[in-house]
């Protein structure tokens, strides 16, 4: 008996001399490492905030000693989550500004607003949320009220989609707009002749709203950050930012005050910004990257903006509009397509699409990987979707159940049948990127997934789904918010999977969302956001 021990312990030394070392081993967890073969293990190793090692809980205790073992208890893990397509600073900087998500009535809209200045007391008021298709009334509202309440205030306050803005007379006056001003990709939305105080896409670009100050920008991150941890994003892709954001950004990751993952599409709305970044080249860190610009190809549905290839069919006559005129975008593509960099453009109606797709397969001439991208890809025409087997989609699962309610009446049935076609997109380039467009969408991620596999909204509506030919299952829904989003950004060789060697990224949470019946996805929470190894949240 004293010899068996004798052995047992000498063994025990052997073992623990022979152990690699690490900085934390997760054991006892229901981890989805979303690798190429979509392997579920319980355990897994960190060191140096890179994954070291992955399997069973045997094997790692085994294998590595640990600084720290976290016994999971069963919870399910996930790759850190990507949201593909958001805005990430501008979701920040509205924590500084008014609110009107949600509300139900344009009445609602300016109690909010009053309430706001009551406690704040700012010279400008400015802000975004609301949505007249969320209202019993569902026309643009007018500024008639907003004059009468502010007659000396400027007051903007934007549309949920950040297309369409509402301003007041104060504003119209500072920044001299006037009926009569020529506005080409968007418009000046008149009644009786007469300003209304709705400015749709491009007539936006007239108003004189105050500079941010370096302080409220650094808070807009840091506040951004906090709320995007909390729900378990780790890597955000950032559609728009100006030159002195991202360097901005830069410096603030570059002393760990700001953590999180940027891949920042650089906004391509002005020939500096194009200029500069292509002559630059690439710009990679462990947290920041950019190698994109972000176009926009036309507005939004929901204030008739996007450019469709017939009339609308609840106003006659309208067919929104592209942004710039048509030779513009060919201008752009051909001068990204002689870089390293990825465009991405922002195109929702059929005929945004129709052009975009043919400007990227021309100046592209059939060259293979360049993950060029469709941010949003909303309605597409039957003989346009061919044109994706090249071309990345990189959609919002969430505007489907959104718009789902009034879509039809804005673009008629037969339409509806190339809109939110998320499953038609992903069989034709076997690969689909998702994200949220947050602050147009909330930023919560399981709203995502829901809505991608469900097709319903918070309330289980509609009963049977919709359009449900377009559903994604639970695992093409996590591949398309990890790796597929960590492919459209070019870095699935570092992140959007556990395994050996990648960005320790990952979150806990309180229940599993790939079994548990669908009803009860949107209830999921966070119960830790892990980067490099580090929790954060």
């Amino acid at each position: 008996m004293k010899k068996t021990y004798f052995i047992f312990s000498l063994l025990l030394v052997f073992t623990s001399c022979k152990q690699e070392p690490a900085d934390l081993v997760i054991i006892n967890s229901n981890t989805y490492t979303v690798n190429s073969t979509f392997e579920k293990v319980t355990a897994f190793a960190i060191k140096d905030g890179k994954f070291i090692g992955i399997g069973t809980d045997q094997e790692m205790l085994k294998r590595y000693k640990a600084l720290k073992t976290v016994d999971a208890k069963n919870k399910t893990i996930l790759p850190g989550l990507i949201d593909a397509h958001c805005h990430f600073y501008r979701m920040g900087l509205q924590q500084q500004k008014v609110s009107l998500e949600g509300t139900k009535s344009y009445d609602e809209v300016l109690a909010k607003i009053v309430a706001f200045q009551k406690e704040k007391k700012v010279a400008f008021i400015t802000g975004r949320g609301w949505d007249q298709n969320d209202w019993e009334v569902k026309a643009f509202p007018t500024k008639d009220n907003l004059d009468a309440l502010f007659p000396n205030t400027p007051v903007a306050v934007g549309r949920v989609d950040g297309h369409a803005l509402l301003v007041n007379q104060a504003t119209i006056n500072l920044s001299g707009i006037t009926k009569d001003t020529k506005v080409t990709g968007g418009e000046i939305i008149l009644k009786n002749g007469k300003m209304t105080g709705v400015l749709i896409d491009a007539a936006m670009d007239f108003v004189k709203f105050p500079s941010t100050t370096k302080q409220e920008a650094i808070q807009g991150l840091l506040d951004a950050q906090k709320i995007s941890f909390s729900y378990g994003l780790t890597t955000v892709d950032d559609a728009g930012l100006g030159r002195q954001t991202i360097e901005l950004i830069d410096s603030l990751q570059k002393t760990n005050a700001l953590k999180m993952r940027i891949y920042a599409m650089v906004s391509g709305d002005t020939q500096e910004n194009l200029d500069y970044y292509i002559q630059k080249g690439i710009v990679k860190t462990d947290r920041l990257h950019v190698r994109s610009f972000k176009i926009y190809g036309d507005g939004a549905l929901g204030s008739r903006g996007a450019a469709m290839r017939t009339p609308y069919a609840d106003r006659e006559n309208h067919f929104g509009a592209l942004i710039y005129p048509a030779k513009r975008y060919q201008e752009i593509a051909k001068q990204i397509a002689a870089s390293d960099y990825q465009m991405n453009t922002h195109a929702i109606g059929d005929s945004a699409n129709t052009w975009m797709l043919k400007t990227y397969k021309e100046v592209l001439a059939n060259t293979k990987n360049r993950r060029w991208r469709i941010e949003h890809a909303q309605i597409v025409a039957p003989e346009d979707f061919k044109n994706f087997d090249n071309i990345l989609p990189s959609v919002q699962p969430t505007h489907a159940t959104s718009d789902m309610n009034w879509a039809a009446n804005r673009i008629g049935a037969k339409r509806m049948k190339g809109a939110y076609a998320f499953k038609e997109l992903l069989n034709r380039y076997g690969k689909i990127a998702l994200g949220t467009d947050f602050p147009v969408e909330h930023v919560n991620p399981f709203l995502t997934f829901y809505a991608a596999t469900i097709r319903k909204d918070i309330h289980n509506y509609p009963e049977d789904g919709f359009q449900m030919e377009n559903v994604l299952s639970r695992e093409e829904t996590l591949k398309g918010m990890t790796i597929w989003a960590a492919y459209a950004n070019f870095e699935e060789s570092e992140k959007g999977s556990i395994e050996v060697g990648k960005f320790a990224d990952f979150v806990i949470l309180n229940q599993n969302i790939m079994e548990i019946d669908g009803r009860k996805i949107p209830a999921t929470k966070v119960i830790s956001t892990f980067l490099n190894g580090e929790r954060v949240y």
